[in-house]
């Protein structure tokens, strides 16, 4: 546990860094007439994250939190085992993008996560996983105007799009 907090101070303090560095091809200034910049936001909250990860490594240094005093081990064998299994399912629906589209792959993990993983009734799973892709559809397609792949879904979508777009 102790290495696994080092670890993720690490390596979100180098991502921090590379965010910054990124937001800085931008103005990250106040821009006389206009506001901020186009990277202030991305680059100070990227500085944050960089303090707040250099605030963790020096508390694992003195060992003031639990993490940094534990000699645990970071995963044990159920949280190895639900790691992989709901990773391969996000894995499995980022695949299943190109097939089913966003929305279809969305429903497909919902099934997947609430009704296997999470062992619930179909009466609860079949409305969260057919309530969180249409509400996913009305969010980016409808009101953002983003459209996200359909996949082989799309002829379903076409009355959709006549209504509200």
């Amino acid at each position: 546990m102790r290495r696994a907090e080092l670890v993720a101070a690490v390596l979100m303090a180098a991502f921090s860094g590379y965010l910054m560095w990124k937001s800085a091809e931008l103005p990250f200034g106040w821009v006389p007439d206009e506001g901020p910049g186009g990277g202030a936001f991305p680059f100070w909250l990227s500085a944050i994250m960089l303090v707040c990860c250099v605030w963790i490594m020096v508390n694992w240094y003195l060992r003031k939190t639990p993490p940094s005093q534990s000699e645990e081990p970071f995963m044990d064998d159920y949280a190895r085992r639900m790691f992989f299994l709901v990773g391969g399912g996000v894995f499995g629906m980022i695949g299943l993008v190109h097939i089913v589209g966003m929305y279809g792959a969305i429903a497909l993990f919902l099934l997947y996560y609430v009704r296997f993983l999470g062992r619930h009734s179909w009466r609860t799973t079949i409305p969260i996983a057919v309530g969180a892709p249409v509400a996913a559809f009305f969010f980016f397609d409808v009101a953002l105007r983003i459209v996200l792949p359909k996949g082989y879904l799309e002829p379903l979508f076409i009355p959709l799009y006549r209504i509200f777009l």
